[in-house]
């Protein structure tokens, strides 16, 4: 006969339910916090850590240039007249001095001889009034003559002397006109098209071809002011800097080493920048004025920077960071200023300072206030890169076993 339970009884029973069930959620709570306890005190980190110390960093960086020919020139008539020979090969090279355009010598030969006779006729003439003067000084010596007679000779003599000069100043005038009816390449190098046809007339000042000499060329860019101080410095101490212009062909890259001529004495107010200009020897005319090149400067670097491989930065909440290792031996993300790249370095500009250690592989495992276990940095930047990109490739190898696995054990 079953036992009569009271409405009392009853709820003293949910109850009693209620708390076996609420105690037994707070030992899975328990349970649970200690596994996370036991999971936040997992093993140090291994990675590797350098101690920040300033470094000369080279500037690996390139400037757009363009190149020019300082040495050209424009080749002008010196004289009136009609043009009768061109004496050269359109495009081909020319040497200092070679004729190039022949503009009427017969007309100006024909000046030259009446300017030598009128020459001739002057010194007659000087010849005479020389002879008076000398007579009329011995006549006035032995008073047969006036002073006034001696001083007319002597006036004589001496405007024939004035017309022997004016003769022979328009006598080297003619011979100038003569020997710039041969038009002569001034500089040596690559001549232009012609720009006067044979048979035209042609003046003073026109021009007539262009002649860029291309042995040697020169480049013009721009510096940040920081590239252009370092490169004072170095040039302070006699170091060398090489600078490097190259241009892409259908053969790959051709290149041309030169001399670094010329730094500014002043930034620029509209670019912020330092003009510079580098000479360079340029033997098989290769490389042409007009023609945009790559420039670098072999040599130059940074002075004593703060500097880390670019791998060691993360991007954080508030901008790029690296992970610090205290005296702890703990972690901690230091947002930092970045500046120039050097291949796989980066300098910081403000954050961080020397002495201090900065982890520098497997970075994008560190979590702040994790334990690192210090590992050596062997100082070569591309070593820790070709690393982390073998390690992320073992990671996505493995990744696709595993999942490969998976897969298997699933159709399994």
């Amino acid at each position: 006969m079953p036992i009569p339970t009271s409405p009392r009884r009853l709820q003293g029973v949910l109850w009693a339910s209620v708390a076996l069930v609420l105690a037994l959620a707070g030992c899975s709570d328990e349970k649970a916090a200690g596994n996370a306890q036991g999971q936040q005190q997992s093993p140090p980190l291994k990675a590797q850590v350098m101690t920040l110390s300033p470094r000369d960093l080279p500037v690996d960086k390139a400037y757009s240039a363009l190149l020019r020919s300082d040495q050209e020139v424009d080749v002008v008539a010196r004289v009136t007249g009609q043009l009768q020979k061109r004496e050269f090969q359109e495009g081909a090279h020319v040497e200092q001095g070679q004729s190039l355009f022949v503009i009427e010598p017969d007309r100006y030969r024909a000046v030259v001889a009446q300017r030598q006779a009128d020459l001739e006729s002057a010194k007659a003439e000087q010849y005479r009034a020389q002879r008076n003067w000398e007579r009329y000084q011995r006549l006035y010596q032995q008073k047969s003559v006036s002073q006034q007679q001696r001083d007319e000779a002597r006036a004589d003599l001496l405007a024939a002397q004035a017309s022997v000069a004016q003769a022979s100043a328009a006598l080297e005038d003619a011979q100038l006109d003569l020997n710039y009816s041969s038009v002569e390449a001034p500089v040596a190098g690559q001549v232009s098209l012609s720009e006067v046809n044979v048979g035209n007339l042609v003046q003073p000042q026109q021009v007539m071809a262009t002649i860029t000499p291309l042995k040697t060329l020169q480049a013009r860019f721009s510096l940040t002011p920081d590239d252009a101080m370092a490169v004072r410095l170095q040039r302070r101490n006699d170091e060398t800097i090489t600078p490097v212009a190259t241009s892409r062909n259908g053969q790959g890259d051709s290149e041309l080493r030169g001399e670094l001529t010329f730094v500014g004495s002043r930034v620029d107010r509209n670019t912020g920048t330092v003009q510079a200009e580098a000479t360079f020897a340029n033997p098989d005319a290769l490389f042409l004025p007009g023609q945009f090149v790559r420039l670098t400067l072999d040599g130059l670097v940074l002075p004593n920077v703060i500097a880390v491989p670019e791998i060691a930065v993360v991007e954080g909440r508030e901008g790029p960071q690296v992970y610090v290792v205290g005296d702890d031996g703990k972690a901690k993300p230091v947002t930092v200023n970045l500046g120039e790249r050097s291949e796989a370095w980066v300098v910081v500009q403000q954050g961080l300072e020397a002495g201090q250690r900065v982890v520098v592989s497997n970075v994008a495992s560190v979590r702040p206030g994790q334990a690192i276990d210090a590992q050596p940095f062997d100082g070569e930047a591309e070593t820790v890169v070709g690393d982390a990109a073998k390690s992320d490739g073992d990671a996505a190898k493995s990744g696709g076993a595993d999942d490969k696995a998976a897969s298997q054990g699933a159709q399994g």
